[in-house]
């Protein structure tokens, strides 16, 4: 199907207010759509949060009457089974629409297809595929958790120029800019969870939440296999909820272990004497975590690393040098030859006050 210039001027307008929902809608998908007649935009809406109204009902309701023979864009393909609101496949077709067009498919296995073949088995015309890439890029998370059970995983460093994160006594305040951390509260605000280990949290005593103008914290998970951390932690601190994954325990326990002040405890298996990263994400899974955003230490990033497990790297460089002795990145076991080491595709570079913000993907191949 080859589209025609407006069509795709419409679904950018879709993304744009799809990204509205950037920080609001988990654990739903981040939807836009736009409603046209002889091309002109009629109608616009977008999914706020979830248990509200979905982009589709919005836009048509903004339209009015001028929604019969109109062509709706839609950045992922319109639901066509009851939640806590009604198929927006049933919205549609009452509304009259001649045409749809919708980027991505959605994996949900309660839509997957049926959405689209739904419409068409009412008359309606459904072209899909337009700005496909970018309509994937902004619901990443959910993609890939109703895809493969896990949410999409991002893990967030700051290290000078020669690498290190931190001095050899563990120092590590600040080695990025104000600016850079500023940046972080974004990626926190749009991530599911935010995950760090119970060494940072003992190292550092962090906070990890949303310190910007949102309604939403995402859920605190510390990886706590020893149970070492204590109740006056900053992490155990409203706002928000918290999640510990401390070691499976063979040995009965008394209902009061499996909290820890306010903050929930949850047991997973070990593997090598270190929890199961794979089973922790599967279970951040189910809980419909969609991204998560990892701030760690070497000893965590290098374990994921080494597991495979993350989807996006974001590298805050700062412009100094921290030495031999310092901290490095990701604790890696030796590497024997070069075509061992993991390498990594540069997606995004962005001076972001004295820094260098890069964004990092693995290579595949």
């Amino acid at each position: 199907m080859k589209f025609s210039a407006f069509d795709e001027s419409a679904m950018r307008r879709a993304l744009e207010l799809a990204a509205r929902g950037l920080y609001s809608t988990h654990p739903n998908p981040r939807v836009g759509a736009v409603l046209a007649r002889d091309d002109e935009i009629v109608g616009e809406g977008w999914h706020e949060r979830a248990g509200g109204p979905h982009a589709e009902p919005i836009a048509i309701r903004s339209a009015g009457e001028r929604a019969r023979g109109s062509t709706a864009y839609v950045t992922l393909e319109p639901c066509s089974h009851h939640g806590r609101t009604p198929p927006c496949v049933d919205v549609l077709l009452a509304s009259g629409v001649r045409r749809v067009v919708y980027a991505v498919g959605d994996p949900n296995p309660k839509v997957n297809g049926a959405g689209a073949k739904r419409l068409k088995e009412a008359g309606v015309i459904v072209h899909s595929g337009l700005m496909s890439t970018e309509a994937e890029g902004l619901n990443a998370g959910f993609m890939m958790r109703m895809r493969i059970g896990r949410p999409f995983v991002r893990l967030k460093t700051g290290a000078s120029l020669d690498g290190r994160t931190a001095l050899a006594n563990g120092a590590s305040r600040w080695i990025t800019s104000e600016a850079s951390r500023a940046d972080v509260q974004h990626w926190r605000a749009q991530s599911g969870a935010v995950l760090t280990s119970a060494n940072t949290v003992l190292a550092d005593d962090p906070r990890l939440d949303v310190r910007i103008d949102t309604d939403r914290q995402p859920l605190r998970v510390v990886l706590d296999r020893r149970r070492r951390v204590r109740k006056t932690a900053k992490i155990l601190a409203p706002p928000g909820d918290v999640l510990l994954f401390a070691a499976a325990n063979r040995k009965k326990r008394g209902a009061d272990e499996e909290m820890l002040g306010a903050a929930r405890i949850e047991r997973v298996r070990t593997a090598r004497s270190n929890l199961d990263l794979g089973r922790v994400m599967q279970r951040l899974g189910e809980l419909e975590v969609n991204e998560v955003l990892v701030e760690c230490g070497p000893k965590l990033a290098g374990a994921l690393f080494a597991a495979g497990l993350v989807d996006e790297w974001l590298l805050y460089v700062a412009p100094m040098l921290l030495g031999r002795d310092a901290k490095p990145l990701a604790a890696l076991p030796r590497l024997a030859k070069l075509a061992d080491a993991p390498r990594f595709e540069l997606r995004e570079t962005l001076t972001i006050g004295a820094d260098l913000r890069l964004r990092l993907v693995p290579r595949k191949d």
